[in-house]
């Protein structure tokens, strides 16, 4: 038996998106930009998923630009966007919260002379709008702030942080991968100027993701090279993965409630039958205002690495953070931005859910779980005492 709670991290591939992607892995495996029967069948697939994913966002096919994923989707909003209004606008405002892609952009901007902002968010891990209003200037060239946060699953006040970034006529980059599929998300409704997703995070393919870029709003392109998405994101196009993403982003219609219901269901039990069984664990982030399928809880006495590891040996899956923070020795920089201690923030394991997870994943972590956590804690007291 195996249970596999690091959807946040990564999502299984659904069959039918593989089904979808195989033809262009064999037969049709044209260059998008070549001009025969080949490359034109590759181009009109590449068209159809564009045109799919942009059906679901409610925009232009024409305002996506396809890239490798949602690191690069994210420097190419922030960085690119920066640098395009720097000689008018030399500021920066970004969350504590963000994935590393931008907070870690944001570093290399500030290096080269860019001022930056990190707002801080309140013990529950939401940015406070008062803070956000505080942080925007008139030198403000962009204001990040993703959707959902990664670790925690909390949601973050999207629109109310884009009337603040228009009102001093700076744009709005959104990292939306933890919420495409969990949450509506329409950028124009929203007011989001620019919006990273990925494929890898709904069922689909690793190296697919899009950036959405708003009529008028300008970024400046990482890459040099080709004529390719409209000479923004140069380079030969991944046709399999945007296929498969454009097939993931179909099958997100029929996620319906009933559905999510089910998710929130099995993860409320598993949290529920957790804190029966071991009463003194925490939870981080919000109860409420957060995804169906995230649950993050530190277990007081335990470093975050040892549990995962010894719940690896029992094949269950789960993660301490960010996927993209592996093997970093420091505790979240999300959870200490909560002012969570850092000996609790080090006990911390994320669970999070999704398509594929059964009933008996959660029977089979609930009853395997508390035993280890005794075993490991029962080890930590003797080697305590034998100091």
């Amino acid at each position: 038996m195996e249970a596999y709670f690091d959807y946040n991290a990564t999502t299984p591939l659904d069959p039918r998106v593989f089904e979808a992607m195989k033809p262009f892995l064999s037969s049709s495996f044209g260059n998008a930009s070549s001009f025969h029967q080949k490359g034109q069948a590759a181009r009109h697939a590449v068209e159809a998923a564009r045109e799919t994913i942009a059906d679901f966002l409610e925009v232009e096919p024409g305002d996506l630009v396809f890239t490798s994923g949602g690191t690069e989707s994210d420097n190419l909003a922030v960085r690119g966007a920066v640098m395009e209004h720097l000689l008018k606008r030399r500021h920066l405002a970004v969350s504590a919260i963000e994935h590393q892609a931008v907070l870690h952009t944001a570093q290399h901007l500030e290096k080269r002379g860019v001022r930056v902002s990190t707002i801080p968010v309140d013990g529950s891990g939401i940015v406070q709008v008062s803070a956000i209003r505080e942080a925007v200037t008139d030198e403000t060239a962009v204001l990040s702030l993703m959707h959902v946060n990664n670790e925690t699953g909390v949601i973050q006040p999207i629109s109310e942080a884009a009337k603040i970034a228009h009102a001093k006529a700076a744009l709005f980059h959104v990292d939306a991968v933890q919420s495409l599929g969990k949450l509506s998300v329409h950028p124009e409704d929203m007011g989001i100027d620019l919006l990273t997703i990925s494929a890898h995070k709904i069922c689909g393919p690793k190296g697919a993701g899009a950036l959405y870029i708003r009529k008028g709003a300008k970024v400046q392109a990482l890459l040099h090279g080709g004529h390719q998405e409209k000479n923004i994101r140069p380079g030969t196009e991944n046709v399999a993965a945007i296929v498969g993403f454009g097939k993931a982003v179909e099958l997100l219609r029929e996620t319906g409630e009933a559905e999510k219901e089910r998710i929130r269901k099995l993860r409320d039990r598993l949290q529920e039958g957790l804190k029966k069984a071991i009463p003194d664990i925490r939870l981080n982030g919000d109860e409420k205002q957060r995804v169906y399928n995230t649950l993050n809880l530190s277990f007081p006495g335990l470093d975050g690495e040892t549990l995962l590891m010894n719940l690896d040996l029992k094949n269950i899956y789960v993660s301490t953070g960010s996927a993209c923070t592996a093997g970093s020795v420091e505790p979240s920089h999300v959870l200490l931005a909560m002012g969570i201690p850092k000996k609790l923030a080090r006990a911390a394991i994320r669970f999070s859910l999704g398509r594929f997870t059964a009933s008996e994943e959660v029977d089979y972590a609930l009853k395997e779980i508390p035993p280890v956590i005794e075993r490991l804690r029962k080890a930590s007291t003797e080697r305590a005492h034998a100091r």
